[in-house]
């Protein structure tokens, strides 16, 4: 879902302090707006999806319903799926060309990749030798 640039100021102070009032949020905003403005925000971000919230002394507390790299990764399959037919290569190769990503930060991209899946199927064959050692 799209986000206005007053919300994504808001989830990114909630991100930050991880729990927040409509009050703190006020008081961390770089503008004047009035309590009521930051409760309807907060409301809208919660209806979102982004936000939840638990009550004290009846006062809201919010807090992300998700982290900041999940829902940065649902924005990028958005891209992916609606710019480049759903290839991570296309958009991997669209932001190389377009200098948003440099050469180095692909490598070690593809580094960070390689260990995860080292990583993984090290992970399996413990696993799977775990299993055959319950089987005897």
């Amino acid at each position: 879902m799209e986000l206005g640039e007053l919300e994504r100021d808001i989830l990114t102070i909630v991100w930050r302090l991880g729990k927040v009032t409509a009050e703190q949020v006020r008081e961390e905003l770089d503008r004047p707006l009035k309590d009521p403005t930051i409760r309807t925000v907060l409301r809208r971000l919660e209806e979102k999806g982004y936000l939840s919230h638990e009550t004290e002394n009846r006062t809201f507390i919010y807090r992300p319903a998700e982290s900041r790299q999940r829902v940065a990764g649902r924005a990028v399959k958005r891209i992916v799926d609606w710019f480049c037919d759903g290839s991570v290569e296309a958009l991997l190769v669209g932001m190389v060309d377009s200098k948003v990503l440099d050469r180095d930060e692909l490598q070690r991209l593809a580094d960070r990749i390689a260990a995860a899946q080292k990583e993984s199927t090290s992970k399996q064959h413990s696993v799977k030798r775990a299993g055959s050692r319950e089987a005897k």
